[in-house]
């Protein structure tokens, strides 16, 4: 399948947990992840598919977080890891955006879809098929396939715009996992229209 393929109207591109301190972390490295995801969103805008970005955020004090989640129980007692989070930190980078059509979902969880109104919004716009990408592969990426691939999503994860700590896990779900549940394609095949890849054992779309 090519992006030509896909029906913008029933499209959406979930740009993930992409937010000031978590890129300074993870992609410092990666001087070119910001344009290639914000090619992507620019693309997507373009041709009329719905763009959303996901955050992590919380109320002051957390109560969102409960201690027996031991992931979350380690931010909850850490005004340093809490600090990712607050003000300018936590906010969207702004060469992704948010523009003014763009769709911003707040999340307290791991998945985008966990606790969030996703789905209902997804629903309303009678969206089909997602396009995912973000940080980390292995957190907001990860848990989202698996849910909407529960839910019945046509999927597309773009994985020069996925970004792991782990580069072996990151290479495990791109090369074995995600292919099984999703279309892989990459950021240049995104923008120019070319095939993503497709594992043996997941047939393309029609």
């Amino acid at each position: 399948m090519s992006q030509s393929q896909l029906v913008p109207e029933h499209t959406a591109v979930l740009s993930m947990d992409i937010q000031n301190t978590i890129v300074s972390i993870y992609a410092k490295d990666r001087p070119d992840f910001l344009e290639k995801a914000a090619g992507v969103l620019n693309e997507a805008r373009r041709l009329g598919m719905t763009v959303v970005h996901v955050r992590v955020g919380f109320r002051p004090n957390l109560p969102e977080i409960s201690t027996n989640n031991p992931l979350f129980a380690a931010l909850k007692s850490s005004t340093q890891h809490q600090a990712i989070f607050a003000g300018d930190k936590g906010e969207i980078h702004p060469l992704l955006g948010p523009e003014a059509d763009d769709i911003v979902v707040v999340k307290h969880r791991v998945s985008a879809f966990a606790g969030t109104d996703l789905q209902m919004v997804l629903r309303a716009k009678e969206i089909d098929t997602l396009v995912l990408f973000g940080i980390a592969t292995s957190g907001v990426v990860l848990s989202t396939l698996l849910e909407a691939c529960d839910a019945d999503y046509r999927l597309i994860v773009i994985s020069d715009c996925c970004i792991d700590a782990d580069a072996g896990l990151h290479a495990c779900l791109m090369e074995k996992l995600f292919p099984r549940r999703a279309m892989i394609m990459t950021a240049s095949q995104f923008l120019s229209g070319l095939p993503a890849t497709v594992s043996p054992s997941q047939p393309p779309f029609k």
